[in-house]
């Protein structure tokens, strides 16, 4: 007889838990890093076993708590009440995608949250597809706030500063925008895109050379934001942090780094102090990106006067 895999056995125990009311709806259930230390197992093990209680409806994520027991039909209806609208499935289902990924979002997981069946969520949002275009529309909704800065710079500098912290709050919106050549069907973002086109206006650039700069900084911004949700997905599924995880691998990276094979890179971390921070790498860049604008203008400007 072949024995239980342990992330079976694991999610089992906590699954009598759950049924005993020993954990109750809303009570957190065991981080990952609690379930190595109480069963000695691998984080890897752990994930695994929450993900079993994940797809089974038991055990649901919250922003900013954790993994929490999920309330059973009744329960989530009274908590969140009968009624089911569009506004309420989608940011339903933004805070479980902030919490868990875009691979977590279907049609059946937001139905399970709210108690309901899968075919009264079409009443109000046809497809998974529509649902992730309505959640980004939803996010592009807001828009930098404050008064509007002069000259072209600043006002790229705005708009790419806000779209990264919409990035950093949403990981998925990256991936989920990802199209440059076909483009989201999204009001919300073609404002954005109108904001950032009507800086560039009157500095003597083309229609193609204004739409070029547009996507090359939302491109930009895509391809560090993408950063941000891998490290999402990895802390998920480690259960460590950036910094945790480059102290568990520091002896294999020391002993990389004092080989003769990498001669310049051995010398770079030589010193202590250096840490990759994601916002400070889209900060540098912006700004290099920004300068390459800036010399295309001001060739522009030259060849204008120039006649």
């Amino acid at each position: 007889m072949t024995a239980e895999p342990p992330y079976l056995r694991i999610a089992g125990e906590i699954r009598r838990r759950i049924a005993s009311r020993e954990l109750a709806p809303g009570d957190p259930v065991p981080s990952t890093r609690r379930i190595t230390q109480e069963w000695g197992v691998a984080m890897a093990t752990a994930t695994k076993a929450l993900g079993v209680l994940n797809q089974e409806g038991l055990v649901r994520a919250v922003p900013g708590v954790g993994t929490v027991v999920a309330e059973s039909g009744r329960e989530r209806a009274t908590t969140h009440g009968p009624q089911l609208s569009r506004e309420r499935v989608i940011r339903t289902a933004i805070a479980l995608v902030d919490a868990e990924g875009l691979a977590a979002l279907s049609m059946r997981r937001i139905a399970t949250e709210f108690g309901t069946s899968t075919m009264a969520l079409y009443r109000h949002v046809p497809n998974k597809g529509e649902l992730v275009r309505l959640m980004s529309e939803a996010v592009f909704g807001s828009g930098p706030r404050g008064p509007r800065p002069t000259g072209w710079r600043p006002l790229l500098e705005r708009e790419a500063r806000w779209l990264w912290k919409q990035y950093e709050r949403h990981p998925w919106l990256a991936r989920a925008m990802a199209g440059l050549t076909r483009p989201m069907a999204s009001p919300n973002a073609m404002r954005y895109t109108e904001r950032v086109l009507s800086a560039l206006t009157g500095l003597g650039l083309t229609p193609e050379q204004m739409l070029h700069i547009h996507l090359t900084v939302l491109g930009y911004a895509q391809g560090i934001a993408m950063a941000v949700e891998l490290e999402t997905q990895a802390r998920q599924d480690s259960g460590m942090t950036a910094d945790e995880w480059m102290t568990a691998i520091e002896p294999r990276m020391d002993a990389i780094q004092t080989s003769t094979a990498y001669p310049v890179l051995s010398t770079l971390f030589d010193e202590d102090g250096f840490e990759l921070e994601l916002g400070t790498l889209f900060e540098f860049g912006l700004a290099r990106v920004l300068d390459g604008v800036a010399v295309l203008v001001a060739g522009v400007g030259v060849r204008a006067e120039g006649g």
